[in-house]
């Protein structure tokens, strides 16, 4: 595995980590249990603004992917500012995400894959997880995808 720091495996990407969200109703971004974070969900944004969309009716699997990437950026920006780096993570245990979708939609892994693909690149194999992808009648703000966090630090 490589020793590059993830800072600079972002760069290499072209991504730059956002300013992080606020939380939206009572709860907080991420907690630390021991030697795991747990990271809220993350709804998928466009411009600052919610996603909106259903996949199946409006939104097509290459579109939504693109949504559980930006998640995925999102989501690695909460665990920095509550870590102070992302190279205090120690593995990517698990990916939880929901995909707004109508009942005849049955691509939800391959949405989710958005987030999962770019977290391999940017952890390598720290970044291999487990998962779970599931189909829902709707997401808050009526988003197309959110997506939730498990992570082993140092």
């Amino acid at each position: 595995m490589s020793t590059k720091p993830i800072s600079d495996r972002l760069k290499d990407l072209g991504i730059e980590l956002p300013q992080t969200a606020s939380p939206a109703a009572a709860y907080v971004m991420a907690v630390t249990s021991g030697s795991t974070v747990f990271v809220s969900g993350h709804i998928a944004k466009q411009a600052g603004k919610p996603w909106v969309g259903k996949l199946g009716l409006n939104m097509d699997t290459a579109s939504g992917q693109l949504a559980a990437r930006a998640i995925a950026i999102d989501l690695m920006a909460t665990l920095q500012t509550h870590l102070g780096s992302l190279d205090r993570v120690k593995r990517i245990v698990k990916v939880m995400g929901l995909v707004n979708s109508t009942e005849t939609y049955t691509e939800q892994h391959l949405v989710i894959n958005g987030c999962s693909e770019l977290v391999l690149e940017v952890f390598g194999e720290a970044g291999r997880h487990a998962r779970s992808a599931f189909g829902v009648a709707q997401i808050p703000l009526g988003a197309c995808v959110e997506i939730e966090l498990i992570a082993e630090i140092e």
